[in-house]
């Protein structure tokens, strides 16, 4: 890869996406960025950045051929929650499948820790599915990247209203360690598998930064808010009332978990994990 070369972000004004393009944007790449909403707050702070904002869709064939027209590279992520389960692996799939046929060198796809363990989980095994259609369709080289849970999660409307008066609300058991990872570090591993796409090719590589459990996060963000924060459980059958997918992630995230080998990986790639603390500290909770 030359710094000429044309990596195509997609998703480029979401969490993965945005860390990637920022994050080979601040190493002098070429990127173009795409989003359905190019006239968005977001997607102009890429444009100031450097980025060429590029209108695409994952449910748009067209738009998709002409995203990806002149790419060298594609970062790839789609988002269950939004698309759902099943729409999510026909998007995946899609891009991967049009990206091929476009002459794409490299193709990086986000997918999810463990997805290769079958856990039962929904949207752990569509995005295996995924990986699988990947590994098929003959790129010159691909890589995979499986974060954890991210800690931005944890500022998000999901956690956050809760975090606002004291409480940390949860559907997991007290004693459950759970893996996370600051979306700033995928960042960093979206660059090195575009930067070592020779040595890396056919790498799937499961990525964390710390490990805690929600009495211990609870304890983190109690320090970085200077309030007094405590983890509550809800109960299962509420969360299963709101997602049943969801529920059967936190219900394998009691049994089994993620695994990934953040010691190993700090050694081999050279990216130091950022820890809970230090992403806490840096949020504005105000």
């Amino acid at each position: 890869m030359t710094n000429q070369d044309i990596i195509l972000v997609t998703g480029a004004t979401g969490q993965q996406g945005g860390a990637i393009a920022r994050e080979l944007l601040a190493h002098g790449y070429r990127v173009k960025a795409m989003t359905r909403k190019p006239e968005s707050e977001k997607a102009r702070e890429l444009v100031r950045l450097g980025a060429e904002v590029v209108q695409g869709d994952l449910n748009d064939e067209a738009s998709l051929d002409r995203a990806l027209k002149g790419a060298w590279g594609v970062f790839a992520v789609q988002n269950t929650w939004e698309a759902g389960v099943e729409q999510e692996e026909v998007q995946g799939k899609r891009l991967a499948e049009i990206a091929k046929k476009a002459g794409v060198h490299h193709f990086v796809y986000s997918s999810v820790a463990s997805a290769d363990r079958k856990t039962g989980i929904p949207h752990f095994e569509n995005k295996w599915r995924i990986e699988q259609r990947i590994s098929e369709l003959g790129f010159p080289s691909y890589v995979i990247l499986r974060p954890v849970f991210f800690m931005d999660n944890l500022s998000s409307p999901m956690f956050k209203p809760g975090i606002d008066q004291g409480k940390l609300f949860v559907g997991l058991e007290p004693a459950t360690a759970l893996q996370m990872i600051a979306v700033q570090d995928i960042g960093k591993y979206g660059l090195l598998a575009f930067e070592k796409h020779v040595q890396l090719n056919g790498r799937a590589i499961d990525i964390a930064g710390d490990e805690k459990t929600m009495p211990g996060t609870a304890q983190v963000l109690s320090q970085s808010t200077k309030k007094t924060i405590t983890f509550e459980r809800v109960p299962i059958e509420e969360v299963r009332k709101f997602s049943v997918d969801f529920a059967l992630m936190l219900e394998w995230f009691d049994r089994v978990g993620y695994s990934a080998k953040m010691a190993d990986n700090a050694k081999e790639f050279r990216i130091e994990p950022t820890t809970l603390a230090q992403w806490a500290g840096r949020q504005n909770w105000a």
